[in-house]
């Protein structure tokens, strides 16, 4: 059998409940698509722009779109979220 092979049956067997979890919890998706496409956009604003202009813009651009996307995941208006951050309550997305 492959190392690799060999290692994923490690790794599958030691995190066997959090792997195994959409099982019992439906909430829980099967796949990790959504992961997937949060990920994607980055390198979608990458390609349109060519590049960023600094590592700090990258890294607020991450910021932005990881707060967006979790007010959306949680039911939220990004516009409303966006505008509530603002105004000095960010935290409202995570009650």
């Amino acid at each position: 059998m492959d190392i690799s092979i060999l290692a994923l049956v490690g790794r599958l067997e030691k995190y066997k409940a959090p792997v195994c979890l959409f099982i019992h919890n439906f909430k829980v998706p099967f796949d990790n698509n959504q992961a997937e496409r949060d990920i994607r956009m980055i390198k979608v604003k990458t390609k349109v722009s060519s590049c960023f202009r600094s590592e700090d813009g990258a890294r607020d651009y991450l910021k932005i779109m990881s707060y967006v996307g979790t007010a959306h995941k949680q039911g939220h208006n990004a516009y409303d979220a966006i505008r509530k951050a603002f105004s000095g309550c960010p935290e409202f997305i995570f009650a």
